[in-house]
């Protein structure tokens, strides 16, 4: 028995101790009755079901092969068993075949990470992944993995693939470079870009049998500047050897093959943006007016010049100016913000869409983007800050474009400038790309003209800022900040 003073201990709480309500796991409800589980492989699904909604009170967990006939039958046999929602979990593309026989037959699913899962003990079989997942989706605790519309993966899968061909032309631009160096043709050295106007055609002369500095030097056009030309004429001196002569010829026509079917790709883009077009003109009678916004930025007395639209003669770009159609899909013209121009834009608009209610703020979306500051916390002691690791094209994007953008004489530049001084180069790159994020999630919710800040303005806004915060700490620490004119 406890004596009357440990008891009156036991029934007073110390200073430090905290109720915490605690609720067990079989008092939760279930969200999803008729929830299933799939664990995707590259040749094979395994598949879980709830217990009584087997109707030939068979097993519920079956394994699919992943042919087509039997990604059918696996739909077949959800529809039997009456689920309407699954919860699947997958690396790579093995999953989107199967994403698209579910929506066909209007069973709605989730793509869980499978970083969520992979740190479960004791299931580590295919069986257990997918009853573990089949449970957890049963009690509404799994959260799906962003998706575009229909329309918007299309665009997606022919922006990566555009993606793909520019880097396979890069790469047979990289060949041409080294033949060049083992006949030691200084030709990509003496020109700005190899790939350029000047370089193709002294390229064309000498797989054309033209061998002779003075009469390649004649093919160079007026605009080039980075060397003379007679430095141009000793940078084509060099061995011909004719095995390297061919892997120079087989290069060009590899790099050129693909340039053409970037061109093939940008004009499969241009119709499925003129199909967006016509999407976003009959939603826009329809659609309800839209918030305000929280506040309003302060106007630049600067004026800004139109920019103008981005093409290279060489090939490598954008050939067509697609900047009304961008502007009337997303309702505002993105271009207009410091360091974007289209093709990031397309980029943009590929891997995001347009729907920004998909996140709650603009917090959260530059969280999903990797551009937020981590939490990893534990005893009260702040483990790391270190933004997450991320794999996401608008963030690789935005954090290429920071450095371009802290040059700019803008706002912008002049807050990636402080950045700079106070964090280095990496974490400013990354905070401005937070900023481009804010920017372009507020556009796109709100559909407002972009306003540029003045730079001034802003400049006068921080050094105010700063000057509350060195008096705060001046009076801290008992001293008196006086102004250097007001103590003369």
């Amino acid at each position: 028995m406890k004596s009357k003073k440990a008891k009156a201990c036991g029934s007073k709480k110390s200073a430090g101790m905290r109720q915490i309500e605690a609720r067990s796991i079989e008092a939760m409800k279930r969200v999803n009755e008729r929830a299933a589980g799939i664990d995707i492989g590259a040749t094979e699904h395994y598949v879980c079901v709830p217990e009584d909604a087997v109707p030939d009170c068979g097993s519920a967990v079956r394994a699919f092969a992943a042919w087509t006939r039997d990604l059918d039958q696996l739909v077949e046999w959800l529809q039997r068993c009456k689920v309407t929602t699954v919860a699947m979990e997958s690396t790579g593309v093995y999953w989107l075949p199967l994403a698209q026989k579910l929506e066909a037959a209007g069973i709605d699913f989730v793509l869980v990470n499978a970083r969520h899962l992979k740190c479960v003990p004791g299931r580590k079989t295919d069986v257990h992944d997918c009853q573990w997942l089949q449970q957890l989706h049963s009690y509404g605790l799994l959260h799906g993995s962003f998706r575009p519309s229909a329309q918007i993966g299309v665009l997606r899968a022919l922006m990566r693939h555009r993606e793909n061909l520019t880097h396979s032309a890069a790469q047979h631009l990289q060949h041409m470079q080294k033949a060049l160096d083992l006949m030691n043709v200084h030709l990509h050295r003496a020109v700005s870009d190899l790939n350029g106007e000047t370089g193709l055609r002294i390229i064309d002369a000498i797989l054309a049998g033209q061998r002779d500095p003075k009469e390649l030097v004649k093919l160079r056009d007026s605009q080039c500047r980075k060397t003379t030309p007679e430095e141009l004429e000793a940078a084509l001196e060099g061995d011909w050897r004719r095995e390297h002569l061919f892997a120079l010829k087989q290069a060009t026509e590899s790099y050129r093959h693909f340039l053409k079917q970037q061109e093939a790709c940008d004009q499969e883009v241009k119709k499925v943006l003129d199909v967006l077009v016509a999407s976003a003109e009959e939603s826009k009678g329809d659609a309800p007016p839209l918030p305000s916004p929280a506040f309003t930025p302060t106007p630049s007395s600067k004026k800004r010049k139109p920019k103008k639209f981005y093409a290279r003669k060489n090939g490598t770009g954008l050939k067509t100016d697609l900047t009304k159609e961008l502007q009337r899909i997303c309702g505002v013209d993105l271009t207009q913000i410091t360091g974007l121009h289209v093709l990031g834009v397309l980029i943009i608009l590929s891997e995001i869409g347009l729907d920004m209610s998909r996140w709650r703020n603009h917090r959260a979306f530059s969280a999903w983007l990797g551009l937020c500051p981590g939490n990893k916390i534990s005893g009260g002691k702040v483990l790391s800050s270190h933004t997450v690791g991320v794999v996401n094209r608008v963030a690789t994007l935005l954090r290429t474009v920071a450095p371009s953008v802290g040059a700019s004489d803008t706002w912008l530049g002049s807050f990636h400038r402080r950045m700079r001084a106070r964090l280095g180069p990496a974490a400013a790159n990354t905070a401005t790309a937070h900023k481009l994020a804010t920017l372009i999630y507020h556009l796109l919710k709100y559909r407002e003209n972009y306003i540029d800040y003045d730079r001034l303005a802003y400049e006068a806004r921080v050094h105010t800022n700063r000057m509350k915060r060195l008096k705060k700490q001046a009076q801290e620490l008992g001293l008196d900040l006086v102004a250097k004119q007001q103590a003369a």
